[in-house]
């Protein structure tokens, strides 16, 4: 059995690990790079593997650094099955739809300005008829129900484990037979973190052989996530009183849901006083309604309030947009209110504008609740967090940075050092052969690996872009 780090490795996004077991090629996520524009561009155009030898994907999640260049794959002649949660397939059929839109109209902007400097043009990654392709492939199955592989001989037995991450996020635990020997084999995906709104707990997946581990913040620790309508309502009031814009760049899968949920029971106890919010991300509107389909994924506060009659991502003031005419009609509006808008990471879609009509006002705020990549736009904010003079480049245009900026990590959907250390203590340190460790920066590997050791969690490797490993 080999194993082939294809993305995510030292870095967070691109999430793509390939297997290779009894001469089948099995390849666990299938996600986009995000960073510089025309870098991520020609990274996410070139697999480290020949897609049509690809067997069969195991998809982990929905987010799009992990399940965005599946429509990709189906372009360069992927034909094989694609696993996935049944929460994660309904996902990805509107969040590959929104992904393709994106990179249509996000390409026509910058082609227009290559086509007046005489520059060579891109094409999108993907279009419409590329992510049809790849839904027609997907297969959904359920949390803790064990299935095989189409294509491996009954070789290699698969169980979903629920990460408590997103909607539909899944642990996958692998059973491989392998010339004999049972090995198994887990992909933690990403870890999401006990007493987060909405959704249940990370379950444990029972002992394995090896794992391949996300460690985004494997040296980092969270306010906890009990605190998160707290905060939320300082920042809030604050931003009142100065009484413009508040701009909120957040996943459309989670995140947006999770500020909408506590906004709601804020709102209910009187803690804040009633103000316009608008969602205007019609992905988000499109998501918020799959929740609703999935109870499955609720913990047992949200499944009471859902029972008992209580829309949790709706109430009086609150907007969902839809059309591009509404989205600009928010240029104009006067007054304080609240923009949640994606991208989450700021690198594309609607919340680049708004960003770039709000950010030079020292009346407004932008409030960071989640994580966002080296060299993105995101980054760059926090990068401008209370620093005099600061500049940001949007649409080929310098921004000075005059909004105020707030950093809320309880909002974080990933398991940070503590809970990272709690989930890796479940694991018999004497089963535990190897740990792999991506999905994060460096700094934040070395200090996950660090406190690994410190456990007794030995042979911890941190594997390079490009790393093939035998096992």
């Amino acid at each position: 059995m080999k194993i082939k780090f294809c993305g995510a490795a030292r870095t967070v996004t691109g999430s793509q690990h390939l297997l290779e077991i009894n001469n089948k090629k099995l390849l666990l996520d299938c996600g986009l790079y995000q960073g510089k524009r025309e870098e991520a561009y020609n990274i996410n155009k070139q697999f480290l593997f020949d897609p049509k030898e690809i067997d069969a994907v195991v998809l982990s999640h929905a987010h799009i650094d992990h399940s965005g260049n599946l429509p990709g794959l189906y372009k360069a002649g992927y034909r094989g099955d694609v696993y996935a949660t049944h929460a994660t397939r309904d996902l990805c059929s509107v969040m590959l739809q929104d992904s393709a839109h994106i990179q249509t109209r996000d390409i026509e902007f910058v082609n227009r300005k290559k086509s007046k400097n005489h520059e060579h043009l891109f094409k999108p990654l993907y279009d419409y008829e590329d992510v049809c392709g790849i839904m027609c492939n997907f297969k959904s199955m359920p949390y803790n129900h064990t299935f095989s592989i189409n294509g491996f001989g009954g070789n290699v037995q698969v169980t979903y484990f629920d990460a408590g991450h997103i909607l539909g996020s899944a642990q996958v635990k692998l059973e491989i037979n392998e010339n004999g020997k049972l090995i198994k084999f887990a992909f933690s995906g990403d870890i999401g973190r006990p007493h987060l709104p909405i959704l249940r707990d990370p379950d444990f997946m029972g002992d394995v052989d090896f794992i391949i581990s996300e460690s985004t913040y494997g040296g980092r620790v969270h306010d906890k996530a009990v605190d998160i309508d707290n905060q939320l309502s300082k920042v809030i009031i604050e931003a009142l009183k100065r009484g413009g814009k508040m701009i909120v760049p957040a996943f459309s899968v989670g995140r947006t849901q999770e500020i909408v949920y506590s906004l709601s029971k804020l709102f209910a106890k009187n803690v804040i006083p009633k103000f316009p919010i608008f969602v205007d991300s019609p992905l988000s509107t499109n998501v918020s309604e799959i929740f609703k389909l999935h109870p499955e994924c609720f913990d047992t506060e949200t499944a009471k309030l859902i029972s008992s009659g209580i829309d949790i991502f709706g109430f009086d003031n609150l907007t969902y947009t839809k059309s591009a005419e509404e989205s600009k009609k928010l240029n104009y509006f006067k007054g304080p209110c609240m923009i949640i808008s994606a991208s989450g990471m700021a690198e594309s879609g609607r919340i680049v504008h708004h960003l770039h009509n709000n950010i030079s006002n020292e009346k407004n705020t932008i409030l960071i609740v989640g994580y966002m990549a080296h060299d993105t736009l995101g980054r760059k904010l926090i990068e401008a967090q209370d620093k005099q003079g600061a500049y940001v480049r949007i649409f080929g245009e310098e921004h000075a940075v005059k909004a105020k900026i707030y950093v809320l990590n309880s909002f974080s959907a990933h398991a940070d050092r503590d809970e990272l250390r709690e989930y890796f203590s479940k694991f018999s340190k004497n089963s535990l052969e190897q740990i792999f460790l991506v999905h994060g920066d460096y700094d934040q590997q070395q200090a996950l690996a660090s406190m690994l050791n410190e456990m007794e969690r030995k042979n911890v490797l941190i594997p390079e872009k490009g790393d093939e490993i035998q096992l």
